[in-house]
């Protein structure tokens, strides 16, 4: 039997996030605020969630890194089933290694 051999592709990189500011306006600090945010950015724009819409952002991230963290043992299953028998065993010794740190 002939097993033909495929490659195995690099990982992306790491995702790179930026740092957010979220401010929590209410009538009662609003015109301070207003005049701090000016002072500070320069601007009077703003975008405004309500709690709900705040929550539902929060799901929503939740649900993106879920999917993402199901497509990735898809990967890795796929990657196990066509490397040769020692790239396997390691990629497998570096998935329970992987598991372990993030307990």
């Amino acid at each position: 039997m002939v097993k033909t051999e495929v490659p195995i592709v690099a990982r992306p990189k790491q995702v790179q996030l930026n740092d957010i500011k979220i401010y929590v306006v209410s009538s009662v600090n609003y015109v301070k605020f207003v005049k701090e945010y000016a002072k500070k950015n320069g601007a009077d724009s703003y975008i405004a969630l309500s709690v709900k819409d705040y929550e539902n952002l929060s799901l929503n991230f939740a649900e993106l890194r879920r999917y993402i963290e199901q497509q990735k043992q898809i990967i890795i299953y796929y990657e196990n089933a066509v490397a040769p028998l020692d790239e396997a065993n390691a990629l497998l010794e570096d998935i329970y290694k992987e598991s372990k740190n993030r307990k």
